[in-house]
């Protein structure tokens, strides 16, 4: 079903269905999901009723930020951005505004191989809670949620 290099559409939507279903058992703000492969292709993406404009744009580029560093984007915000500020700003320019380094973005690993399979960006709530959204749904479904 799923090639050991990128996360497979099943999966990918299985994931967004999951996060919408934890996000609502917790009353969290309409969210948007995307869902991108190991080379930042958007798999799948999913907004709820009522989630702001512009989150699809948002969730897709927190997905594909980590898949393009290879780091979750708690470690872009926490860590980069604090101490390479320069850096940071010079990824936004280079991706042509793609890199969004915001709490919500999680690498997904193959429970078997420990490889990078794809992301998950989350955004609509905060970012604490965005993140906390897509862990527990990608370590649901049988995945490693990597937030290194």
């Amino acid at each position: 079903r799923m090639t050991t290099k990128n996360i497979d559409l099943d999966s990918a939507n299985r994931i967004i269905e999951t996060g919408i279903k934890l996000a609502r058992e917790h009353k969290h703000l309409p969210l948007t999901f995307c869902v991108v492969d190991s080379g930042g292709h958007m798999v799948s993406a999913q907004r709820e009723n009522d989630s702001s404009t512009f989150r699809f744009e948002i969730a897709f580029g927190k997905a594909w930020s980590c898949t393009a560093l290879g780091h979750s984007t708690r470690f872009m915000e926490t860590s980069m951005a604090k101490n390479r500020p320069h850096f940071v700003d010079s990824l936004a320019a280079a991706s042509g505004g793609k890199f969004i380094p915001a709490l919500g973005g999680i690498l997904i690993r193959s429970a078997e191989t420990g490889k990078i399979i794809g992301a998950l960006g989350v955004t609509g709530d905060s970012g604490e809670n965005d993140e906390l959204i897509g862990v527990m749904a990608i370590e649901q479904c049988g995945f490693k949620a990597d937030l290194s």
